[in-house]
């Protein structure tokens, strides 16, 4: 489990009975952490809160009205989430059609020659936390290994949670996704 202690954001989503817990990168960008009283069953848990998320709802949960700083011990599972996506279909779906034309590319801005075109485009995506902290993509960020025994809220991530990273600037989410198997 990654432990730490530090002032951060975090907040509690009555309706839904589940806390929300912010861990900022360096930047304008933070993971975002939604972690259910309970998983026992369809209305409760994971499945009430993925059946409430909307991008209204994700910005009404980590606005202030929702969220505080305080003094938060978090326990997080170590867990590395990479996957990788084949976007040349999802792309010409889209209409990009001459970038994968060899007949019809123009990338003569990268080339002296009219030689070049696409034959693929990849997306990775990886998501890593660890005793360490937590990386994804390109943002980083530091986290501080604590103390114990302190009398505020604590965030231990010991059963199924929902996170996401967005850029809090644009609320853009860049990252989703569903951690079901903590292990101690």
């Amino acid at each position: 489990m990654m432990h730490l202690h530090e002032k951060l954001n975090i907040g509690y989503i009555a309706d839904l009975k589940a806390q929300i817990l912010e861990l900022p990168y360096d930047g304008d960008v933070s993971m975002f952490l939604l972690l259910p009283d309970e998983v026992a069953n369809e209305s409760t848990g994971l499945e009430l809160l993925e059946s409430e998320i909307t991008y209204d709802t994700l910005n009404k949960w980590t606005s202030k009205d929702t969220m505080a700083e305080d003094d938060v011990e978090v326990f997080i599972p170590q867990f590395k989430l990479e996957e990788r996506y084949k976007l040349k279909s999802i792309l010409r779906s889209m209409g990009m059609e001459d970038a994968f034309n060899e007949g019809q590319a123009n990338f003569s801005g990268m080339s002296e020659g009219n030689d070049l075109y696409l034959s693929e485009v990849f997306h990775q995506a990886t998501v890593d936390v660890n005793e360490e902290g937590t990386e994804a993509a390109a943002g980083t960020g530091a986290i501080m290994t604590g103390r114990t025994g302190h009398g505020g809220p604590q965030f231990v991530a010991d059963h199924p949670f929902l996170f996401f990273i967005m850029h809090k600037i644009t609320n853009s989410i860049l990252f989703f996704g569903r951690f079901s198997s903590p292990s101690n």
